[in-house]
């Protein structure tokens, strides 16, 4: 997040989409918000009185005590539903199981191998009560926090929902970290308890997750416990008094578990994300505003049907995976398909077979997933029947529309709606987003903010920018699902949030509002560049040249320039038809002259057999800065995904030299 931001400098914007799809009349026709004229009447109707909006949409939900104050702001620090009690598991599920959906699947697994599980919700219900009754037994109170590193299996969800249950406040960490970072989030969190399994299955491989909590327990002293679920049957060191299997705990523990009424700001998660540097941030969430919004904006953004499969790809390690994986969905009674492994297992099509078996009919995944399977080739789609789908989802990054245009094409076959959300870690839920049945569809375009949801683009002083004028996105008025803090540090919360824009949330985003009021986003501000004077948004000169034919994915930096200030850095990954050279590298430069103008024209195009990305699939362009800048990198590197591509970016350099 930026710190010190040019005082009221527009940015640039460039890039030009004019392609324009409106929602088919028999996707509105059956839609929850049919047009844009009745979304522009709730629009202005939560505008002009956010407390009362948002009061009549949780009244929807059950509480076991009903509020007596909507709102209470003390800037920077909000409290919704003063006085309400209610419970986020109970919402999920047991307002469903005396209803015909006891028997209803609300969760379809599928492991990398093959193997499949079936849980209905009074299944999973009685699962999550039991493993409440575990958690219970073994020490954990209300407001203790309890760390999970595991898998993607139905025991994930079922640890984190038996948390939910008894107000234990869940920290789930990615299975994927290491022993550092896993220390690093467990001692920020004071966790008494973790819940991991003893490995996880990834690209055909078994992956030890026990001894990764080995290593980090040396350093952990307010652990007490360990519940170890057996996926694997890895061989592993159980420590004796302190390590127990989830099996043997879980055949001991009492199938009910009323539960827990809990006042609406108690806690419910903290959820790790990492700053560009500096140690990660826990971002507070708490109970009755997250639970009001994810719901609710499930509903709206996904046009949820009763007979709907519903399957987000992400993991459960991120924000995605909480709010439209677990809660947003099993609140609203969906079905949601829960897949173990990786997406090119055993090979590229693996997504797709899985929609055509399960048949899927609302797909949510990242645009660098969508980029990688542009890149592996359109056969691996093409061959599969994706007939049941009828809406798609983006989720992560902005996404360029030249894949937005692939992924409408191939994967949705020209009859599905895509809703291109845009919300972080820190807003809890979708902040701006199209809705299905009603909003006229642009590639590349988060579109227009949700109802209640008040954001905009203002220069630094706060003055809102004209159309078409780069400027910080912010929020102008509190929401529900809006973090708390950042655990344990309040002055970074201030800070971090709070400082850049008097009285506004500054996401950290830079954006452009257009003629229709649709927001483009235009990336991170700290990836804002200097060129002649110019303020440009990398992501616009990424998306100039991922529309060339050659290229799959792509990311703009920045490196120091004597005479321009900055020059534009592009680090290239080719579809495998195409080969990497010096006339590629001359085309792709005029590409993004007569695409955005020369100015955007880059500098340098290094090509790139793979970008470093994050473990959620966002690049991190920080560190491609530093390579660009002086061919190092210091920066922390705990969230890389695959620390290879780092070294194989230096062979590339070191092979570009002699085209």
């Amino acid at each position: 997040m930026p710190t010190n931001t040019e005082s009221n400098a527009g940015i640039s914007s460039v890039l030009h989409e004019q392609r324009v799809f409106k929602p088919g009349p028999e996707f509105s026709e059956g839609a929850t918000i049919k047009s844009m004229d009745e979304y522009e009447k709730q629009y202005k109707i939560a505008a002009d009185d956010p407390q009362k909006y948002w009061a009549n949409v949780a009244s929807q939900y059950h509480w076991f005590k009903k509020w007596d104050t909507v709102l209470e702001w003390n800037e920077p620090f909000s409290k919704w539903f003063v006085g309400g009690e209610t419970n986020l598991c109970y919402n999920a599920l047991d307002v469903h199981i005396n209803t015909w959906r006891k028997n209803k699947a609300a969760i379809i697994w599928e492991g990398e191998p093959g193997d499949q599980r079936t849980l209905t919700y009074l299944q999973l219900h009685r699962e999550v009560s039991k493993f409440a009754n575990v958690l219970k037994r073994r020490g954990i109170q209300k407001g203790d926090r309890v760390a999970i590193y595991m898998g993607m299996t139905p025991e994930l969800v079922i640890a984190v929902l038996a948390c939910a249950r008894i107000g234990a406040v869940h920290n789930v960490i990615f299975a994927g970290f290491s022993a550092h970072a896993l220390t690093e989030r467990i001692n920020d969190s004071h966790a008494k308890m973790i819940v991991c399994a003893d490995g996880t299955i990834r690209r055909g491989k078994s992956l030890n997750l026990k001894e990764v909590v080995d290593e980090a327990l040396v350093d952990t002293p307010s652990i007490q416990n360990v519940i170890v679920y057996q996926r694997t049957k890895e061989t592993i060191h159980m420590q004796d008094g302190r390590d127990h299997w989830w099996h043997d705990l879980m055949g001991l523990a009492s199938e009910y578990c009323p539960a827990e009424s809990l006042d609406s700001e108690h806690p419910l998660f903290i959820l790790y994300t990492s700053g560009s540097t500096g140690k990660p941030k826990g971002i507070l969430h708490s109970t009755g505003g997250y639970m009001t919004h994810v719901a609710n904006s499930f509903k709206h953004v996904f046009d949820v049907k009763e007979q709907d499969i519903y399957w987000c790809t992400a993991d459960i390690g991120w924000i995605t995976g909480h709010s439209y994986m677990i809660y947003g969905p099993l609140i609203n009674g969906s079905t949601i398909v829960v897949y173990e492994g990786a997406p090119n297992y055993p090979q590229w099509d693996r997504f797709w077979d899985i929609i055509q078996r399960h048949k899927v009919t609302i797909f949510y995944t990242a645009p660098t997933a969508i980029r990688a399977f542009i890149r592996a080739g359109d056969e691996w789609v093409t061959k599969h029947d994706l007939s049941s789908l009828r809406l798609l989802g983006t989720v992560g990054e902005p996404i360029n529309p030249e894949a937005w245009m692939w992924y409408y094409k191939n994967v949705g076959k020209e009859k599905c709606p895509i809703v291109d959300t845009w919300w972080q870690t820190e807003t809890g839920g979708i902040m701006i987003s199209p809705l299905p049945g009603a909003t006229p569809l642009k590639p590349g375009t988060a579109t227009r903010p949700l109802p209640g949801i008040l954001v905009d683009v203002v220069h630094k002083d706060g003055t809102p920018c004209q159309a078409n004028e780069g400027g910080f996105l912010v929020v102008k008025h509190p929401w529900p699902s809006m973090l708390r803090t950042i655990y344990g540090d309040e002055e970074r919360y201030k800070t971090t949030y709070w400082s850049e824009v008097d009285g506004m949330y500054f996401t950290g985003d830079g954006a452009r509002k257009d003629n229709d009021g649709y927001i483009w986003i235009m990336g991170r501000v700290d990836d804002v560049v200097n060129i002649s004077g110019h303020r440009l948004g990398t992501s616009e000169v990424e998306s100039a040249l991922v529309s060339h034919e050659a290229v799959a994915e792509a990311a703009v930096v920045s490196r120091p320039d004597e005479v321009k200030g900055n020059a534009l850095v592009a680090f290239v990954t080719l579809k495998e038809e195409f080969e990497g050279n010096q006339k590629l590298r001359e085309e792709l430069r005029a590409h993004v002259a007569k695409e955005i103008g020369p100015i955007a024209k880059p500098d340098d195009v290094r090509w790139a057999a793979a970008l470093p990305k994050t473990r959620s699939g966002k690049i991190m362009r920080r560190l491609l800065r530093e390579m660009a800048s002086s061919k190092e990198v210091k920066g922390d590197v705990t969230t890389l995904e695959d620390f290879t591509v780092l070294e194989k970016l230096r062979e590339e350099e070191e092979e570009s030299k002699k085209d």
